[in-house]
């Protein structure tokens, strides 16, 4: 048997159920795009195209919350009037990557109607995300910004103003300066662009002094595979001395007494918090110090008690600044839940890796996060499951059995990346990143399977194929089910261990161990007394026929029922199609990559 009990997600009644977009791709619907496009050539998403038939769909399909990826203003090739075009030498395709933030206190200009009121054109955009029920994540970027950084809507709070460039390390100086010691022959900074068009390998603003890249490469002359584009954050921690950061200030300590640094962010998290911002998903939260996330939260918190906050972290990063795991530390410092990658990464190589269902359950025994771990099987960094290339190449269908899986087993946050729903496959090269089986986050790009859902600013999905909408319905459906109490207060009971050594428990060819294709487990919440069985195939091919599961006693006990008496199992992913419990579960058909979310009544 594997039980799992953990404590709630901060004791809230609803958990965050996320949908992602990039408003950059979002309500493009140029489907003529080519290669490296400029703006006015493929086209660019508008806040006003998240209009309200898009957010009255994405509410009616179960989300609660709307990650609007890539707000921030970021380094981008475009000019505006007053906004000069960024050096192609600090760029990532023609747009910018949004995680190159140029000015942290506004919005980036290719979203907008009118680039000069884009502030007034976002807030509008609030105000329709709260009419219709949603509530706002953004970005927040503490590791690093673009070289070009420099505000404009509050310029006495931009980086790097009254640093010290004589030295590395200050601990009131915003960056790390590169000193001529350092590997790359010294100044001028030498960027590795010198083949991109219109480049010549060097940044104007950095001839006489050079900064650290955004992931920690101390050298004048950064590599391509390095975050070149941007410069690393300082928090008053020396990196390079280890990731012992015990002597920061603690999470009460008055803002004229931490690093300057501090004081910064902590102004920028009030500022979008005052506009109405209620969240914010956190970019590599493990670079930065958690005696850091102690104090900001803290002060976030004090402002608005419900903010939502998010880390994207990764516990086998060597750049972490702790030698805990991460997971458990920045849930520590006031995280309401963190990215579960390693269950995304083991989904993944179920179809592409050889792994076995049976695998997920170790991951379980790792840490106490289990109920705090946001999930997911796409978003902007990862590649699209609908591509050809990835995931074993099965297609939109692979993501049924794994996000079932995924959004199932916990009372974390769910999350899905926008046109995932309608399976988009992010095929061919559509500029900066090549072919990558990704959605391009450096360029200016339209989805055109999400077009056909977009559908001219319609948002009724007249375009899509029979399939897309099997599909589209299906994930509103899993959202839906897993809204159950037993899903969002209720505990876990893995099976897979007590059906092992069962022979018919999904096995194919010559398998003498269950386990490799299906997985199962139950979920109960004691207040309500629901409890489901869940019952996964994982195989993307083969319809695993009769079926039986093992549920033991103490799995009975686990749910407070008898396993003397017959109960019956209604898939509500099925609409309503029944199993019987009568001594044993007997299933005749599981097709592949389908799942069986199975309430057990009377």
């Amino acid at each position: 048997m594997f039980k799992m009990r953990s404590k709630a997600l901060s004791g809230k009644a609803t958990r965050p159920v996320i949908y992602q977009l990039m408003v950059r791709l979002f309500g493009n619907t140029n489907e003529r795009r080519k290669p490296h496009g400029t703006i006015q050539e493929n086209g660019c998403g508008k806040f006003v195209d998240i209009n309200d038939a898009a957010l009255k769909s994405i509410r009616k399909m179960g989300f609660n919350h709307i990650w609007l990826t890539g707000v921030l203003e970021q380094a981008s090739g475009t000019a505006y009037p007053k906004r000069p075009a960024d050096d192609p030498d600090i760029l990532k395709g023609r747009a910018g990557s949004p995680y190159a933030i140029r000015d942290y206190f506004d919005v980036c200009p290719d979203y907008a109607v009118n680039p000069e009121r884009r502030l007034d054109e976002f807030k509008s955009l609030l105000a329709r995300c709260k009419v219709n029920g949603l509530r706002v994540i953004i970005d927040f970027v503490p590791n690093h910004v673009a070289r070009s950084y420099q505000s404009d809507i509050r310029p006495e709070l931009s980086f790097g103003n009254d640093d010290d460039k004589r030295v590395f390390f200050s601990r009131d100086n915003h960056f790390f300066y590169l000193q001529p010691h350092h590997p790359g022959g010294g100044p001028p900074l030498k960027l590795p662009t010198t083949d991109l068009p219109g480049c010549d390998g060097l940044f104007e603003g950095e001839t006489d002094f050079g900064r650290v890249t955004g992931n920690n490469s101390v050298t004048w002359q950064p590599s391509i595979n390095d975050w070149y584009e941007t410069v690393k954050l300082n928090y008053g921690h020396d990196f390079t001395k280890g990731n012992v950061t015990e002597g920061l200030p603690g999470q009460d300590a008055s803002p004229e007494y931490v690093p300057k640094t501090w004081r910064t962010m902590d102004e920028i998290l009030t500022y979008w918090q005052s506009l109405g911002v209620h969240g914010f998903r956190v970019d590599m939260a493990h670079m930065v110090p958690m005696e850091f996330w102690r104090w900001a939260v803290k002060r976030a918190r004090r402002r608005q008690p419900d903010v939502f906050f998010c880390a994207e972290a990764y516990n086998n990063d060597p750049n972490k600044l702790t030698d805990k795991n991460v997971f458990e530390e920045l849930l520590a410092a006031g995280f309401d839940a963190v990215y579960d990658d390693p269950l995304y990464d083991l989904l993944e190589g179920i179809f592409d890796e050889d792994k076995w269902a049976n695998d997920i359950d170790k991951l379980f025994f790792e840490g106490t996060y289990f109920h705090q771990s946001l999930r997911y099987t796409e978003n902007h960094d990862e590649v699209r499951i609908a591509n050809p290339k990835v995931w074993g190449g099965h297609g939109m269908k692979a993501g049924k059995a794994a996000t079932a899986v995924a959004f199932g087993i916990g009372r974390g946050p769910q999350m899905l990346y926008s046109g995932q729903e309608v399976g988009e496959p992010a095929i061919g090269s559509e500029g900066f990143a090549g072919d990558n089986s990704r959605s391009t986050i450096f360029d200016y790009w339209c989805m055109p399977e999400l077009a056909k859902w977009v559908n001219m600013g319609k948002y009724d999905g007249a375009r899509l194929s029979p399939e897309q909408k099997a599909l589209r319905e299906w994930y509103g459906k899993l959202l839906s089910v897993t809204q159950a109490p037993a899903f969002t207060h209720g505990e876990f009971y893995g099976l897979n261990h007590a059906n092992a050594g069962n022979p018919l428990y999904g096995r194919v060819g010559a398998e003498t161990w269950s386990g490799h294709w299906l997985y199962s487990f139950m979920r109960y919440d004691k207040e309500s007394g629901q409890s489901f069985l869940v019952v996964v195939n994982f195989h993307p091919e083969l319809e695993l026929k009769h079926v039986r599961l093992e549920i033991p006693p103490h799995a009975w006990e686990f749910i407070n029922l008898s396993p003397d008496r017959i109960w019956r199992f209604k898939d509500h992913l099925a609409n309503g199609e029944a199993s019987i419990w009568d001594g044993e579960l007997l299933m005749a058909s599981i097709p592949p990559c389908s799942a069986k979310m199975m309430e057990i009544v009377e």
